[in-house]
Formats: C-alpha cells, structure tokens, sequence
C-alpha cells in the first residue's frame, strides 16, 4: 500500500537564528517580493495533508503566511536554537499523520514531486527515513539532509538523542534505516544561507 498525501504532515523549518544572515529571521526574507517561507509553503502544501511551521521568533507572522494552508506555527521545546532537529521533533509530536516531511524555509524551489519521490523509496526500501542527495552535471553529490520523509514514531528516538546533547541530524539518521534519494536537478534545491545567496536567489528565477 502506498504512502498518500493525507498520511503525511509537512513541517517547514523557519526556527534557526539565521545567523550567517546576520541573524535576521531567514524565513521572513523577501525573495521576488514574498518572504521565503511562502514560497516553501506554497511548494510543499500540495504534497502533503496538514503543514506546520517551526518557528522560533515572529509566530504571529508566520502564523498569517501559513492561514491559507491552515498551518499550526510550533515552537522549539529546547531552549536556545539547537538546531533543525529540535525543529524536526516539535513536528514529530504535533504530527497526527503516520509519516512528517521536513524542508528548509530556505529553498523556495523545492521539487513539486518532492513528497511522492521520498514516500516511494521509504516504502521500496522499508526505511525509516528518506532523505536527499543531489548529482550536478559532472558527477558530484551534495546531501540535503534537512529535506527528509520520517516516521512519525521515531519521535521518543530523537527527543532521547537530543536529551543526551546531540545536535547531527545525519548523526541521528545514521541511527535508523535511511536512504538517500537522489535528484538530479539540484537547482530545486538551492538555498539562501548568506544575503549574497538570497540576492542570487532574487536574480533567479528558479529552475526551468
């Protein structure tokens, strides 16, 4: 039986302290006129049933990106910014679906198949985690690995792992089965870590 869209939560990662932009909220920053995170939102929601947003700072405005989706804004339940995976477990508690689906508020062109592609491996592979690697044109691989599909029972793991101060997320994986699908348009998957990344982002129009 197939993974469907309605078995899967999607949680878009907004919680981080942007700190290579100068610790400005990295969701919130306007890429073609819209803040990042809306255009993730907009690419993830129909792939998935219910959407959440992790966000650290700015609830109420990220609350109102998320209306037209009905998406719930959760927080971290660890102090002071851990990382994605503090992010990733707020989603694994709140989901209500079998499986959550993690993607960076960064990476406004994520693939439109990003959710179909992932489910299928899980389920070919019986895995517990799919995550993403990309091929650029000469052979080379990048991980992705804040891009992932997961069960939503594997939440008491990680709250375990991050109790006992680990922060790795491919650490965590590498505690479960994972795979690593791979996507050869790896433009889907550029993000903006930097202002420099954000204005090439802006002189872009994505991929196609």
């Amino acid at each position: 039986m197939s993974i469907t869209r309605e078995q899967i939560t999607g949680l878009v990662l907004a919680g981080g302290r942007g700190t290579r932009m100068g610790g400005v909220d990295k969701g919130l920053q306007p890429l073609h006129g819209e803040p990042l995170a809306a255009h993730v939102l907009r690419r993830l929601a129909p792939q998935t049933g219910p959407l959440l947003i992790s966000a650290n700072r700015h609830p109420d405005v990220y609350a109102a990106l998320g209306a037209p989706y009905r998406a719930t804004v959760l927080a971290d339940s660890l102090p002071d910014f851990p990382g994605p995976l503090a992010g990733m477990l707020s989603g694994l508690r709140a989901a209500r679906t079998a499986y959550l689906l993690s993607a960076p508020c960064d990476s406004p062109w994520l693939p439109t198949n990003l959710a179909a592609c992932l489910a299928h491996a899980l389920e070919a592979n019986h895995a517990d985690i799919a995550t993403v690697t990309t091929v650029d044109a000469h052979g080379g691989t990048s991980l992705h690995p804040v891009f992932a599909l997961m069960r939503a029972a594997l939440a008491d793991d990680m709250a375990t792992f991050l109790a006992a101060g680990e922060r790795k997320v491919r650490a965590w994986y590498a505690r479960h089965t994972t795979v690593e699908v791979v996507f050869t348009d790896e433009r889907a998957f550029y993000n903006a870590n930097s202002l420099q990344e954000l204005a090439d982002l802006e002189r872009n129009r994505g991929p196609g």
